[in-house]
């Protein structure tokens, strides 16, 4: 899902914006929230009581886009 709604918003792996039209950023706050340095973040809440879950997430292609404190 992630990895779509980044893609359809020109963000890459790391919540960066790469892209190329303002359509892009259009309704962005809808599932991202802009962080420092031009970073996005998606705005979600994920909750798993098994730990190697979201160490999973975290270790995948885009484990980089959200919050290491949340």
């Amino acid at each position: 899902f992630w990895q779509t709604i980044s893609g359809e918003h020109g963000l890459d792996g790391c919540g960066v914006y790469n892209g190329t039209s303002d359509v892009q950023l259009e309704r962005m706050n809808v599932y991202f929230n802009e962080a420092s340095n031009n970073k996005y973040v998606p705005r979600a809440v994920l909750v798993d009581l098994e730990p190697g879950t979201m160490d999973a997430v975290r270790a995948g292609p885009f484990g980089q886009l959200f919050r290491p404190d949340n």
